[in-house]
């Protein structure tokens, strides 16, 4: 207990409260497909989706791993560059929520850490290699494999049903839908929520609580589990919202497809330590779904807008680290204190300002736009 700071402490809140936001975030990645088809219930389908994801998170920690001793020097990191990182992914991830943007949860949590430990402990603090081989390059594949399965995925599904009929067709895949939305969300737990238990690790290592290249205690497998489950179960219903019906119309045999492409990928790249992002590929599974139907629309403008998300997302959340961490280290527990206070007011005027144009369970499926309106107009 001597290694046990108040600022690691902090640090552990800190991980759990972007796990939490992870959670709500990324939850349109498992079940927005199914909300749109009607296949299950908004409310049922957060509660599937957050009770899976508590499983999952036992189901492996080989990305744990690489966050906790891959990207970073372990041996150079201390707890304040890792508050400094959690602080910038949080700051982004509400921000893109605000807008119903789905990008990525990941990216941001990597983007926060490199600026961070750039910062606090200069260039060679970070393993650039291993950032293209386990990050960069994964996201730049990832997207497109998932993609051209579903793309191929759909285009069979809509071939061999052509002579069925459309009730029993639609029914059918309802059902798959059920089961492939749970097998995403189960998915999602192992490879996310492993990502903050790779975090809260790596404070452990950096202040001598756990040796190094030590894997996540099972204390942390569970809080991490639990966090983003109950995030799950919250419901991000501004991004369930663009992925469901901002993307392309989504039709039961789509929504089947997009989602047992995108849980192949997850799963397989889980547990070869790829620190992959769900978003990216659950949304290329949903774009193939989109190009795999004739006569399908595709938003192209929306598409167009996520894409420039996912670009932007891991130097925004870096910039955001750095500058965190020059005002941690620096500053000790007052920078630490003066950091924490100004996230969360950043925080509280972004939830304030959700509430100008609420999204939740009832109205979900109504539209596709989730713009906050100007102050004058929401009076």
């Amino acid at each position: 207990m001597d290694h046990i700071s108040f600022l690691v402490v902090a640090v552990i809140i800190t991980a759990l409260a972007f796990d939490f936001t992870n959670g709500f975030h990324d939850t349109a990645n498992a079940m927005a497909t199914s909300i749109a088809t009607g296949a299950l219930r908004p409310r049922t389908a957060v509660l599937i989706s957050g009770a899976l994801n508590l499983v999952g998170a036992f189901l492996s920690t080989e990305v744990a791993k690489t966050i906790s001793g891959g990207i970073v020097d372990d041996s150079l990191v201390t707890p304040g560059m890792i508050f400094a990182g959690l602080i910038g992914a949080i700051v982004w991830n509400l921000m893109t929520w605000l807008v119903g943007l789905p990008s990525s949860s990941s990216h941001a949590l990597f983007g926060g850490l490199i600026g961070a430990v750039w910062v606090g402990a200069g260039q060679h603090g970070v393993h650039f290699d291993k950032v293209i081989e386990k990050i960069l390059l994964p996201a730049l594949a990832s997207p497109l494999v998932a993609g051209m399965a579903a793309l191929l995925a759909t285009y069979l599904a809509y071939r061999l049903t052509a002579r069925s009929r459309d009730k029993a067709v639609t029914k059918g895949f309802r059902f798959g839908q059920i089961a492939s939305a749970s097998l995403v969300s189960l998915a999602h737990g192992t490879n996310d929520a492993q990502k903050t238990m790779g975090v809260i690790t790596l404070t452990l290592i950096s202040a001598g609580a756990l040796e190094h290249d030590a894997g996540p205690p099972v204390w942390v497998i569970g809080s991490a589990g639990l966090a983003i489950g109950l995030g799950t179960y919250l419901g991000g219903w501004r991004i369930i919202r663009t992925m469901g019906k901002g993307l392309t119309d989504i039709q039961s045999p789509q929504g089947f497809a997009a989602e047992t492409a995108a849980t192949t990928v997850i799963l397989t790249s889980a547990h070869l330590g790829f620190a992959l992002s769900t978003t990216q590929v659950c949304s290329g599974g949903i774009l193939g779904a989109g190009l795999g139907r004739k006569m399908a629309e595709i938003r192209w403008g929306t598409a167009g807008r996520m894409v420039v998300a996912w670009c932007v997302t891991l130097p925004a959340a870096a910039a955001v680290g750095a500058v965190a961490a020059g005002v941690v280290v620096h500053g000790g527990t007052l920078g630490t204190v003066l950091v924490g206070v100004v996230a969360a007011s950043a925080a509280a005027v972004i939830v304030l300002l959700s509430r100008r144009n609420p999204v939740h369970s009832e109205n979900v499926n109504d539209g596709t736009s989730v713009a906050v309106r100007p102050a004058a107009a929401a009076v």
